[in-house]
């Protein structure tokens, strides 16, 4: 979770852990334990990172980039529909019948979403946006990132002021429940 670096460089990491937690999934035997528990792995690190973006890096797009809000929109419809298939996915267990398909449909979500972001946005920001500014948003990002939801939650607001307010409150409850039922360690 502490990668360093400006906006770009902390989101392009957490792209990469993301990757490497879906090729473990993929070499772990069908309806094992170890595949629920990936997925749980996945789903806090997707959600924390969508989380932050919501918070600091669409709203930065919309500020600073010509036509930001078009994109930022459709960046949160992304998360929206991934968000979905995240809270699907809680409510199954690794030998469910859908398990394995709404895997394979996340991480379609999820690649077309990271390519998106590193091959158009990322370059658009580095090319719009000051250094300075995007190593402050780096460090909002990993702030935000220490309490943010760790479980989905699709129906909450994914835009300021509202989901600044909830989320680290959201993230409390969603830690506590975690550490009473263990899940994530």
């Amino acid at each position: 979770m502490r990668h360093g670096g400006d906006v770009i460089a902390e989101l392009t990491a957490d792209h990469r852990e993301v990757e490497g937690l879906f090729k473990k999934f993929e070499n772990t035997p069908p309806g094992s334990a170890d595949r629920k528990r990936l997925v749980d792995a996945l789903t806090i690190e997707l959600v924390r990172h969508s989380v932050a973006e919501e918070e600091h890096l669409y709203p930065a797009v919309r500020e600073h980039l010509e036509g930001g809000d078009a994109l930022a929109d459709k960046e949160l419809a992304d998360h929206f529909r991934i968000e979905k298939l995240l809270d699907d996915l809680q409510k199954r267990e690794a030998d469910d019948l859908d398990f394995d398909r709404l895997v394979v449909k996340l991480r379609t979500e999820v690649a077309g979403h990271i390519s998106e972001e590193e091959n158009d946005l990322f370059a658009q920001l580095r090319k719009g946006v000051h250094p300075y500014v995007l190593e402050e948003l780096g460090d909002k990002v990993r702030q935000a990132k220490k309490s943010a939801p760790t479980r989905p939650h699709p129906d909450a607001p994914s835009t300021p002021p509202v989901n600044k307010l909830l989320a680290p409150g959201l993230g409390l409850v969603d830690r506590v429940r975690d550490y009473v039922s263990g899940r994530g360690q």
